[in-house]
């Protein structure tokens, strides 16, 4: 790639490198997820007790008694654990909401639904979920139930006593009683409420949206209600269950040897019950998901996955990049794969084959974008206005970005491609269209960085989203909101314009350090070089509150509502206490530029000859690349980095280490900072 912009020599020379022997590649992890979308990391899937499905999100209890969530958190923040997040004993999910039983038996709720149970708010044994109300069982044997009520789903029957267990449907409510009866209320339109006879010798009972389900005493199961999906089909041989759960409209049973059977509506395998089956010793359902513990502790997630219900998909590790669209995101592994998750509707979530040889993503409204190795471009998902349709020739391409219903797509010699909707001219790239070293797609308005360092915007300015502020100098990259654009400086800081009703363009303070920026709709991102995000600007769904701990994140992206970032595996291997004091006979005199965009020249000296190589680490000790150098004679030479690693393929922004090696010395790390896209 040729050689862009012009930067200050900032040279880092005091920063010695402690190695951790690692294997070569870009520093990679698993990916968290806030806001609209939540995802949990790894150790939060496991030493689980209790497991619980909502509508679109998923509920645990850990073994310390903590709740741990992840899905839809739009609706009032149904993955949002009141304080004190500690000291549970049961959970339940509601369609929108969840509920837990604290240690000493009070109601804790969260989320769009009824609230807490009117007072007194004590001795509570159960709870259950329902659609927009809610059951709750005291040790008593009664019933209490709250919420909505339009079809008597809260009005108990009388006597309301000698109860043993409660389900809630959508609309209807289930209990079983003493004696093994099931009473049921509520909504009946499917007969979800007629419960079959003999209606006795029950011991557990569920509800689904139009649909129930019973277990008897003798491990057999009963299903009524709407059979429009098969739910009432039950599989032979129905024996030995020990336990059951419903969704929307199918049924979960848990066998006596620990296997699950699953049946009923299964368009998006929710009755496709992951291998190995066995082992599990808890079974629960979302609205088309199902949900299985295992007696490790562990949870397995499967089916629908529009609203990360089922988390980012295993193994949540090793991704280097990420990308979000309004409700759907994209992550590239190490291997140059695409993992997808979020809607799919459209097919944005679909990767074409062979999803492989990947190096950068993209993502718009309801599309998908993915830049190859070969400097190709494959598009998925709407193709509505042209938006997948990449313009011939495909090739050459270097970095891409998705709008709402267009793409660009930057090419080697610094022109962009632009093809899908050009409303407001955002596909017409102003002349001259050449000499430009980033790009970014906002919903309907673009923008370029020159390797001069000045900004090019264009599209639509309802908003002043193309009015770059003065002075328009000094720029490496650029993101792109809803209405609003970012610019990242050299220096390390960033300046936001265009619409800041909800203050997306109000950097907080200090404005410094940083290496990366990213826009959701109406939110705004921004990677500092210590591994830490600054999120700022619409937090309705909780976008700007970045889940602890804050650290080691080396990737970042804004969707709708919601952001996603990398987080290294690796901790960070450049520790002070241990920076080695010897050098060898050869030192690291400069780099420059630095912060550096695409290449870095390194000036070195030597005073013995020597076959030397140049080595690059990230911040977490893992070794980028390593270029051999060959037999070096005493005296001043050159190298140059040209920012990718050993696959070849360009590193992300953040901070880098670069080092001399032979086959009996090292020199003294020099830290560098590579800025700007991953192009």
């Amino acid at each position: 790639m040729k050689r862009v912009g012009s930067f200050p020599v900032l040279l880092s020379l005091g920063v010695l490198l402690a190695i951790v022997p690692v294997a070569e590649g870009q520093s990679s992890g698993p990916v968290v997820a806030w806001g609209s979308l939540v995802a949990v990391e790894s150790p939060d899937l496991e030493d689980l007790v209790a497991i619980a499905g909502g509508g679109y999100h998923t509920l645990g209890i850990k073994s310390d008694g903590r709740i741990v969530a992840w899905g839809w958190n739009y609706h009032g923040g149904e993955c949002t654990i009141p304080d004190p997040n500690e000291g549970f004993l049961a959970v339940a999910g509601g369609y929108h909401h969840g509920l837990a039983i604290r240690l000493d038996h009070t109601i804790v709720a969260w989320g769009s639904g009824p609230g807490n149970p009117p007072a007194p708010n004590a001795d509570f044994a159960a709870i259950a979920g329902g659609g927009y109300h809610d059951l709750a069982l005291k040790s008593s044997g009664s019933i209490t139930a709250w919420g909505d009520n339009s079809y008597g789903q809260c009005t108990v029957p009388a006597p309301n006593a000698d109860f043993t267990a409660i389900s809630a449907g959508r609309f209807h409510s289930l209990a079983v009683k003493v004696d093994g009866r099931i009473i049921a209320w509520g909504w009946n339109y499917f007969g979800e409420c007629n419960v079959p006879e003999p209606n006795a010798d029950f011991v557990a009972v569920a509800g689904g949206a139009w649909h129930s389900v019973g277990l008897k005493s003798d491990g057999t199961v009963v299903v009524w209600g709407s059979n429009q999906y098969g739910q009432g089909n039950i599989p032979e041989p129905n024996a030995g269950f020990i336990a059951i759960a419903a969704g929307q409209a199918h049924c979960l049973g848990l066998k006596s040897d620990g296997t699950i059977v699953a049946w009923g509506i299964n368009t998006y395998d929710q009755c496709t019950v992951p291998e190995p089956n066995g082992d599990f010793i808890r079974v629960s359902a979302g609205e088309c998901y199902s949900l299985g513990l295992k007696s490790d502790g562990t949870i397995v997630v499967w089916g629908s996955n529009s609203y990360l219900e089922c988390n980012i998909p295993s193994p949540n590790a090793d991704f280097t990049a990420v990308a979000g669209g309004t409700n759907h995101g994209l992550g590239l592994k190490s291997d140059g794969s695409v993992a997808s998750w979020g809607f799919d509707n459209d097919g944005q979530g679909t990767v074409p084959e062979p999803n492989a040889d990947f190096t950068a993503l993209a993502a718009g409204d309801f599309h998908s974008l993915g830049l190859k190795s070969t400097g190709t471009i494959a598009a998925w998902g709407s193709n509505s206005l042209g938006q997948c349709t990449v313009p011939a020739p495909n090739a050459d391409f270097t970095a891409i970005a998705a709008g709402s219903l267009f793409s660009f797509g930057l090419r080697s010699g610094g022109s962009i491609t632009a093809w899908g909707s050009n409303s407001a001219g955002v596909c017409t790239v102003p002349a001259p269209n050449a000499d430009f070293t980033a790009v970014a797609a906002g919903s309907g308005h673009g923008l370029g960085v020159k390797s001069d360092g000045r900004v090019v915007a264009w599209g639509s300015n309802d908003y002043g989203q193309c009015n770059v502020p003065t002075p328009n100098s000094d720029f490496i990259t650029v993101a792109a909101g809803e209405y609003h654009s970012l610019g990242l400086k050299s220096g390390g800081t960033i300046v936001g314009w265009g619409l800041n009703t909800d203050g997306q363009c109000t950097v907080p303070l200090p404005n410094a350090d940083f290496i990366a920026v990213a826009a959701g709709l109406r939110h705004s991102l921004g990677l500092k070089s210590d591994g830490t995000i600054v999120a700022w600007g619409d937090n309705d769904s909780r976008q700007c509150i970045v889940p602890p701990p804050n650290e080691r994140f080396t990737a970042i992206e804004g969707g709708g509502y919601f952001c996603l970032a990398v987080r290294s595996s690796v901790v960070s291997a450049v520790d002070p206490a241990h920076i080695p004091t010897a050098a060898g006979p050869f030192r690291i005199l400069s780099v420059s530029p630095d912060p550096l965009i695409s290449s870095a020249e390194i000036r070195f000296e030597v005073g013995t000859a020597a076959h030397l190589s140049l080595e690059v680490y990230d911040l977490a000790g893992r070794r980028v690349t390593r270029s051999a150098l060959g037999s070096v004679a005493p005296g001043r030479h050159t190298a140059v980095w040209n920012a990718r690693d050993a696959a070849g393929r360009r590193v992300a922004s953040g901070v880098y280490f670069l080092r001399l090696r032979s086959d009996e010395a090292t020199s003294r790390g020099v830290r560098v900072l590579r800025i700007g896209p991953a192009m």
